[in-house]
């Protein structure tokens, strides 16, 4: 297992771990904007088993790809309507995933059972410029704590990754979830989970 830190060279050599890391088939521990996460490529049906297996248990939800670089879901954003693709560009990057629908079943792996919808997040930071997406999911043993620290990701965990960016200490608040399928048709939204961002931020950027 690689160590980098994301302290060094203000990230350049932890983003550069990541990208090879990720483009190889591995699997990475990596700072998100609240959490640590483990990440790989969203369309390595192998990688994304190790992930499963090194959290413990394959728990049959579906994981959020998340995008380190705009340009890199500039196809993603063609597949959104008008109202979708505006709310995202006014909420991303942020602490936030947002649930939207998904028409051409893009990344089965990261949607499980319901290929019509998809978790997507973007996130600025030291990883910023990753050229690629990334399934993403917390750092924890299923049904244990997601860690905000570094030290805090559990050896299990840890130790059976191919890269690890120790990013420092995080928030330590997930990303709140907001379900926008039926944004484009009826401007409904919900929030499926609270997070770092607040139902008054929601408001003011998607209406009530």
């Amino acid at each position: 297992m690689k160590v980098v830190a994301t302290s060094v060279n203000a990230g350049d050599a932890a983003r550069q771990a990541l990208e090879s890391c990720i483009s190889k088939g591995g699997v990475a521990l990596f700072p998100a904007d609240g959490l640590y996460g483990l990440a790989c490529d969203p369309l390595n049906p192998k990688a994304v088993k190790r992930i499963h297996e090194i959290k413990g248990r394959d728990d049959g939800k579906p994981s959020a790809v998340m995008y380190l670089s705009p340009l890199a879901m500039r196809e993603l954003i063609r597949d959104l309507g008008q109202r979708v693709s505006e709310a995202a560009a006014r909420l991303l990057p942020g602490p936030v995933t947002l649930v939207v629908p998904n028409p051409r079943h893009r990344y089965p792996l990261a949607c499980r059972e319901d290929r019509s919808r998809l978790g997507i997040r973007v996130i600025d930071g030291p990883l910023s410029g990753v050229r690629f997406p990334l399934f993403q999911t917390s750092a924890n043993l299923s049904g244990e704590p997601s860690p905000s620290v570094f030290d805090g990701v559990v050896p299990e965990v840890r130790e059976k990754v191919d890269l690890a960016i120790d990013g420092g200490r995080l928030t330590g608040l997930p990303s709140t979830v907001v379900d926008l399928t039926d944004y484009d048709e009826h401007g409904i939204w919900e929030i499926l989970r609270e997070g770092g961002m607040s139902r008054g931020d929601l408001i003011a950027a998607l209406g009530r």
